[in-house]
């Protein structure tokens, strides 16, 4: 016969066996463990900056007392009529906006070429415009400050030829749209190139066969197929149009101020966090409302495929 002890111990372990084979109701997902560095990495990395710069925007002025004070003075500072800061959020759209439209028009082309010419081996060949990249933004802008110069590369080539010299192009508003379509020209065109890509070559052959013309083909399969990639590249480059500043200080000589010129100089010569963070959340909140705008817009699920 089994002994008192063994008995009480069979008992235990059963019951031990018993909750250990019930799932806990408390236990985290295998997934959320797995991604748990990859959302630490986010929050410590973009929500706790934002979080912070949000509650300076809402701190008294021309101080520190973040998290500690709750005023909107900065944002009546900013709507006061005799500021003219709504000029430079003006000029940031609209650069934005026209670097955008224009990318658009110039990259689908490269990007259409890209593909016919090189077929599968198009992304690969695209990236080769992503190589400037590695090269400082400014150094970039610089180079052609020293080509578009008085005596530089351009004026001085022109003078060597017996020509004229070569037009003021430097500090004017041109030169900082140029120097915006010189910068975010990858960020549309490799985006806009593996849209291309995706568009299978048996589909538009089958349309052809069946009598489809070149303009039918484009506006039915080739465009609607490749507007993910468009719409990416451009809401890419919008954003980050939105944002630039070393093009409107080094080819603009400053002759426009950008929003992103007034947040720098908020934070550093006046020494006014509030009021940078205030123009900083402002600036956030106006680019993803009309880029939320234009989304509302379109019929994704058409652009997408899905019907």
């Amino acid at each position: 016969m089994r002994s008192w002890w063994e008995t009480e111990m069979s008992v235990l372990t059963a019951s031990h066996e018993e909750a250990a084979a019930k799932p806990s109701h408390l236990a985290i997902p295998a997934g959320l463990r797995a991604a748990a560095p990859v959302i630490l990495l986010l929050v410590l990395g973009f929500l706790a900056p934002l979080v912070t710069v949000a509650a300076y925007a809402f701190a008294t002025p021309k101080s520190f007392d973040v998290f500690r004070s709750f005023t909107l003075a900065n944002f009546a500072a900013i709507v006061e009529p005799s500021n003219t800061v709504w000029t430079s959020f003006v000029w940031s759209l609209s650069y934005a906006l026209a670097t955008t439209i224009l990318l658009a028009i110039i990259a689908y082309p490269i990007a259409y070429g890209l593909n016919r010419m090189f077929g599968k081996w198009a992304g690969l060949v695209s990236v080769l415009f992503v190589f400037p990249l590695f090269v400082s933004e400014n150094v970039r802008l610089y180079g052609w400050v020293l080509f578009f110069i008085k005596n530089g590369v351009l004026d001085g080539g022109l003078k060597w030829l017996g020509l004229a010299g070569g037009p003021e192009v430097l500090y004017t508003p041109g030169a900082i749209l140029f120097g915006m379509l010189y910068v975010y020209l990858p960020f549309m065109l490799f985006p806009m190139t593996l849209g291309l890509a995706m568009i299978p070559k048996d589909l538009v052959d089958a349309a052809r066969d069946l009598g489809a013309g070149r303009l039918m083909i484009w506006r039915e399969i080739e465009l609607p197929l490749a507007m993910p990639g468009i719409l990416i590249g451009m809401l890419l480059t919008f954003v980050l149009g939105a944002g630039a500043i070393a093009e409107s200080k080094i080819l603009g000589g400053q002759s426009v101020i950008t929003i992103a010129q007034d947040i720098e100089i908020a934070f550093t010569y006046a020494q006014n966090w509030p009021l940078g963070s205030a123009l900083a959340l402002l600036l956030v909140v106006i680019v993803s409302g009309l880029a939320l705008f234009i989304l509302s817009r379109l019929d994704l699920d058409r652009i997408l495929g899905r019907r």
